[in-house]
């Protein structure tokens, strides 16, 4: 998909926008790595995983998915994958996954089989469209919402990033 690709480079390159988007401190950014894993058996690829570093296990790991058209067996296919990822590599760290959505119009829930996952204290669900302030007190979600945002809008929005970024860092 075209927008996992671009969030896969947003995280990579600055990771810090991931967990100004989930609310972490920013300082947790240096003790992870971000990277996508393949899980060997039915070749499954992660959208993304934030590792930590360290070996500190009051950090999560962090499953990162991203969704941005309507997939019926989204979370048949997510759980499927992270299970199987637990099984192989057996990580010493508890886990949170956290889905990025456009809008709550993407999202197909299958409350069925998985209602009781999703309302998870460890199951996170993000609708772009629905960060408010958060996009605009944050150079990372800000740079993160430009994807959801008209051409004009985001033209715009990008050169108040390109100025706050110069001033930030």
């Amino acid at each position: 998909m075209k927008t996992d690709s671009i969030f896969y480079q947003i995280f990579l390159n600055y990771p810090r926008s991931f967990f100004d988007l989930i609310g972490v401190s920013s300082t947790q950014e240096n003790k992870y790595q971000f990277s996508s894993r393949e899980i060997k058996q039915l070749s499954f690829r992660l959208d993304g995983l934030f590792l930590p570093t360290e070996e500190d296990p009051n950090l999560p790991l962090y499953l990162v998915e991203v969704q941005f058209q309507p997939d019926p067996n989204l979370y048949y296919r997510l759980f499927a994958e992270f299970f199987l990822f637990l099984k192989q590599y057996k990580p010493p760290h508890y886990w949170q996954i956290v889905i990025i959505y456009p809008n709550r119009k993407v999202e197909r829930e299958q409350s069925l089989h998985f209602g009781d996952f999703l309302q998870l204290p460890s199951v996170t669900r993000i609708y772009l469209d629905e960060l408010g302030k958060v996009a605009e007190n944050s150079l990372g979600v800000g740079i993160i919402n430009l994807v959801v945002e008209s051409e004009e809008e985001s033209i715009s929005q990008a050169k108040q990033l390109i100025t706050t970024a110069q001033n930030q860092l």
